[in-house]
C-alpha cells in the first residue's frame, strides 16, 4: 500500500520495545523505517527477538535517522529521554508525530513531574500541546494531536474500571483500596538492578507502597475524568512471571449500587470498546486470559458485606499496558480502524 505510515522506534530492544516492533511489524498500514538503539549497532532485530520474522532495518543511532521521512516517532526510553528528543524535533519537524511510553509527558505538571521523578523537565513547553491517552477515554481528542503520552500499565488496569463507576458516583471516594500483582517485565530489563536481594522468579514481594510513581498519574486522571478528589491506598507487587498484571480494588457502594449495578454500568460504558470485557465469572479474570492481547477483563465480586465489592481487572503489561495501547491510540490518531494490528 502507498500509503503507509513510516515510523521509527527508538528504544527498540527493550521489553516494550520489541512487542512494539513485533506489532508493528505485522500492521497492514505501517512501514518500519528506523530501528533505534544506543547499543548493538548494525545487529538484526530477531537477534533479541525470534518472534519477529519479516525483514527490518539493522539497530542504529537515533542521529542517523532522516526525519524528513518519518512520519511517527515511537518512543519506549526511560523516563528523562523522550522529552529531550521531542523538543529538538518538535518545531523544526512539523509533520511529524510522537507516541511515548514513558512518564514524560504524562504528568501535566511540570513541578509535580520533577516531585515524583526526580528530572527537571525541558519540555515544559509542549506538556501543554501533549495528550495522556488511555484510548478509551480519548477517541475524540486523539486525531489532531502530535503528542500522546501513552498511560502507565498500573494506571490503566486501575482507570478502565474505576473511572466509569467513580463518573455514576456509585462507590464511596475516601476508602478505596487497590491492590496490584505484575510481572517483573514491568520494570523493564534492569528490573534486577531495581530490586536487589530478591529472587524475582521465586519470590512475591510488595514495593514502593507510600512513593510509587504511578501514584501521580492515578490521582490527576481521576481527578481530570472525573472531577473528583479520591482517598486510595495502592500497593504494587511483583509476581514470579514473566508478564501480565491483575488489580483488586476494594470498594465500598453507595447509592443503593450492587454487584450487578456496577456490572451493567460497565457494560453500557464500554459497549462500543473491543478490547474491553466485562466478565461474570471472576475466575475468567487473570492474566493468562490476556497474555499477549490488547484486552482489559474485568470483573466485580460480592464479598461477605452488603456494601463492600471488589474489582478485578487483568491486562498485558506488555500490550494493553504500553506497546499495544500506543498503536491502539496511533490508529485512531491516523483514522484507521481501531483494532488493526491487535487481533
Amino acid at each position: 500500500m502507498a500509503n503507509r505510515i513510516k515510523i521509527a522506534i527508538a528504544g527498540a530492544t527493550g521489553y516494550v520495545g520489541l512487542d512494539l516492533v513485533l506489532l508493528l511489524s505485522k500492521h497492514p498500514n505501517i512501514k518500519i523505517l528506523n530501528l533505534c538503539s544506543k547499543k548493538n549497532i548494525g545487529k538484526k532485530i530477531q537477534i533479541f527477538d525470534r518472534r519477529i520474522k519479516k525483514k527490518l532495518p539493522k539497530l542504529s543511532k537515533i542521529e542517523k535517522v532522516n526525519w524528513k521521512n518519518i512520519d511517527l516517532l515511537f518512543l519506549s526510553l526511560p523516563n528523562g529521554e523522550a522529552q529531550k528528543i521531542v523538543k529538538k524535533l518538535f518545531y523544526k519537524f512539523p509533520k511529524l508525530k510522537f507516541i511515548d511510553l514513558s512518564a514524560d509527558f504524562r504528568i501535566t505538571d511540570h513541578r509535580i513531574y520533577k516531585k515524583w521523578y526526580k528530572i527537571n523537565h525541558s519540555a515544559k513547553d509542549l506538556i501543554k500541546k501533549s495528550l495522556y491517552s488511555i484510548t478509551e477515554f480519548n477517541k475524540k481528542k486523539l486525531r489532531n494531536c502530535r503528542i500522546i503520552s501513552n498511560p502507565g500499565c498500573y494506571p490503566t488496569s486501575i482507570l478502565l474500571p474505576l473511572v466509569p463507576i467513580l463518573k455514576k458516583g456509585f462507590i464511596g471516594i475516601k476508602s478505596i483500596t487497590i491492590d496490584s500483582k505484575s510481572g517483573y517485565s514491568g520494570a523493564g530489563k534492569t528490573f534486577s538492578k531495581k530490586f536487589k536481594y530478591k529472587d524475582l522468579f521465586k519470590s512475591t514481594f510488595a514495593y514502593n507502597a507510600i512513593k510509587h510513581r504511578h501514584l501521580a498519574e492515578i490521582d490527576q486522571e481521576i481527578k481530570t475524568q472525573t472531577k473528583k478528589n479520591i482517598r486510595f491506598t495502592f500497593t504494587p507487587h511483583v509476581i514470579p512471571t514473566y508478564r501480565g498484571i491483575l488489580s483488586s480494588i476494594y470498594i465500598e457502594t453507595k447509592n443503593k449500587a450492587n454487584t450487578l449495578r456496577l456490572k451493567n454500568n460497565l457494560k453500557k460504558f464500554y459497549k462500543k470498546d473491543k478490547f474491553i470485557k466485562i466478565s461474570n465469572d471472576i475466575s475468567s479474570v487473570s492474566t493468562g486470559n490476556v497474555l499477549n492481547t490488547n484486552m482489559c477483563n474485568i470483573s466485580i465480586s460480592d464479598t461477605r458485606y452488603n456494601n463492600r465489592i471488589i474489582i478485578f481487572s487483568a491486562i498485558d503489561n506488555l500490550i494493553k499496558g504500553a506497546s499495544g495501547q500506543a498503536i491502539q491510540n496511533m490508529n485512531l490518531v491516523y483514522g484507521f480502524r481501531e483494532d488493526l494490528g491487535l487481533k
